[in-house]
């Protein structure tokens, strides 16, 4: 038998193929982690950025087509955050910001429209509101200089500290692919190797993860930001909306007897009191930090899995939500909420799941909508939009210039000298590597103990009864995670979960904090 690739029969060479291609598939040891075009990757914890505190670098091919891919895996659901909620209202600015941004949606006295979109991040479109999770909070702001969206969570924190992670840990929270059932056991399965985590898991497995209502619950934009004031000042701020409804949650008992009675309890209530005229009130609060303060915590500030405790909290306004959208699908589906949608005097910070986030949303907002859906009525900006964009599905425009880039002499389009993003100072090599100040474990024993007795029960009881389903390594491992945020906290989950704290105890004090 002729045994070129181009000789044989019809038959033949088909056969030498699949043997061919079978013999190669064992040239690679089948527990390689690869990318989609079958190379292996060399590092899938650490993104590559610009030495130990610069930005992410987009030569990072596994993060960047990691992310691209993950952006696509639902047509048209959102893969995160598609059980939402929206209203319409203002934003006022009682206290300016002038000394620390350029932004105009912070100068003194200004009112600046707002869409807020609230939602589930991990459950489904038609999931029951009072499943555990935590719930987004996403504002976009229609300044004078364009769209700004700041878009957070309830959670101060955040499960993970890079975004080349994100799509494992939503992964592990998703539904088993082989059975789509819920499994706790593969979530507690990641997060053994997350340390970083526990802070965020104490938030979620509180009865925080399962709030009363959106208007009852805090907002927060999670990550460190950038503000550039005129003269071309940087400060580092993390912004907070406080909810001037109070705070309110369901504990266990209270989430099986809602869930009963409505499983859209959330919706509901926004809905019902906008309708009325009773108008859900949040401040908006920041925290600063000098550059130079950086380095002068024990943990990284810029890391996403960490609060600013003792850094104090300036209030710079107040956002009310008073009408509620003629259209869901219009508006509260279509919205289409980035981090990337900023404006001069607000930049991202160099935190690392910021910078995958930047990317990211606003490439999974384009796969979902479409091309032009910042084109789209609840997406367009109140200011004009001069691009050389063109053509795409669903192009509403009226463009009739046939200068379509830019510079041109033709139709100039200036470039403003004050949009440009500030300079960074930079040191090292590119490098793909942990951050150097993890302390993975005081902040959740911080909020542990910061728990009433009873909130502190129901902590233990939830978590407890959720991590004993899972595999008994894993298991073992989540709990000393627990215990080294707190004795008394690892030794009840230990109790709920039946894990042996002989075990636990040991495997934490290998921890370092």
């Amino acid at each position: 038998m002729n045994t070129s690739l181009g000789g044989g029969t019809l038959p033949q060479r088909r056969a030498l193929f699949v043997l061919t291609a079978g013999l190669l598939s064992f040239s690679v040891n089948a527990a390689t982690l690869t990318r989609d075009n079958g190379a292996a990757v060399g590092d899938n914890q650490n993104s590559q950025t610009a030495g130990p505190n610069g930005p992410t670098l987009l030569q990072d091919v596994q993060l960047i087509q990691k992310l691209q891919r993950f952006d696509r895996e639902r047509i048209p659901e959102r893969v995160v955050h598609a059980r939402g909620t929206g209203a319409h209202g203002t934003f006022t600015v009682s206290n300016d910001l002038s000394d620390l941004t350029k932004a105009k949606v912070f100068a003194a006295g200004q009112v600046t429209p707002v869409f807020v979109r609230f939602s589930a991040v991990v459950h489904g479109n038609h999931s029951p509101e009072t499943l555990r999770d935590p719930r987004g909070f996403a504002t976009k702001f229609y300044t004078a200089d364009g769209n700004w969206d700041l878009v957070g969570n309830n959670f101060p924190t955040f499960f993970i500290r890079d975004a080349i992670k994100f799509p494992d840990m939503v992964h592990a929270f998703k539904p088993d692919p082989r059975t789509n059932l819920d499994d706790d056991s593969r979530r507690f399965d990641f997060f053994s190797h997350v340390p970083e985590a526990t802070r965020t898991l104490t938030e979620l497995y509180s009865n925080s993860g399962t709030p009363a209502s959106y208007r009852e619950m805090d907002g927060n934009g999670v990550h460190a930001y950038k503000l550039v004031n005129a003269k071309g000042e940087v400060h580092y701020v993390k912004f907070h909306w406080k909810s001037l409804q109070g705070l309110k949650n369901l504990d266990p008992k209270e989430v099986v007897k809602v869930q009963g009675q409505d499983y859209s309890h959330m919706t509901n209530d926004l809905v019902s009191h906008i309708n009325k005229g009773d108008f859900p009130k949040w401040d908006l609060y920041v925290q600063v930090l000098n550059p130079q303060d950086l380095s002068k915590f024990d943990f990284d500030p810029l890391d996403a899995t960490k609060i600013w405790p003792g850094v104090p909290e300036r209030k710079v306004g107040q956002m009310v939500l008073n009408r509620n959208p003629a259209n869901v699908f219009q508006e509260t589906e279509q919205v289409a909420m980035a981090p990337a949608n900023l404006v001069p005097g607000i930049e991202p910070s160099e935190d690392r799941l910021l910078q995958g986030r930047v990317f990211s949303y606003a490439d999974t907002q384009m796969y979902r909508i479409g091309a032009n859906a910042l084109q789209l009525p609840i997406n367009a900006p109140k200011v004009a939009v001069n691009t050389g964009n063109q053509d795409g599905a669903m192009n509403p425009g009226s463009t009739s210039t046939g200068v379509n880039y830019q510079p041109s002499r033709l139709m100039p389009r200036e470039e403003l000298q004050s949009a440009r993003y500030s300079q960074t100072a930079l040191s090292g090599s590119t490098q793909q590597a942990k951050i150097q100040r993890e302390q993975n474990f005081k902040q959740a024993g911080d909020l542990y103990r910061s728990f009433s007795q009873k909130e502190r029960n129901d902590l233990i009881e939830s978590f407890g009864g959720s991590l004993a389903t899972t595999d008994d390594d894993s298991k073992h491992i989540i709990l000393s995670f627990l215990y080294k945020a707190d004795p008394e906290y690892g030794t009840g989950v230990a109790r709920v979960a039946k894990g042996d704290l002989a075990r636990v105890k040991a495997l934490a004090e290998k921890l370092t904090d």
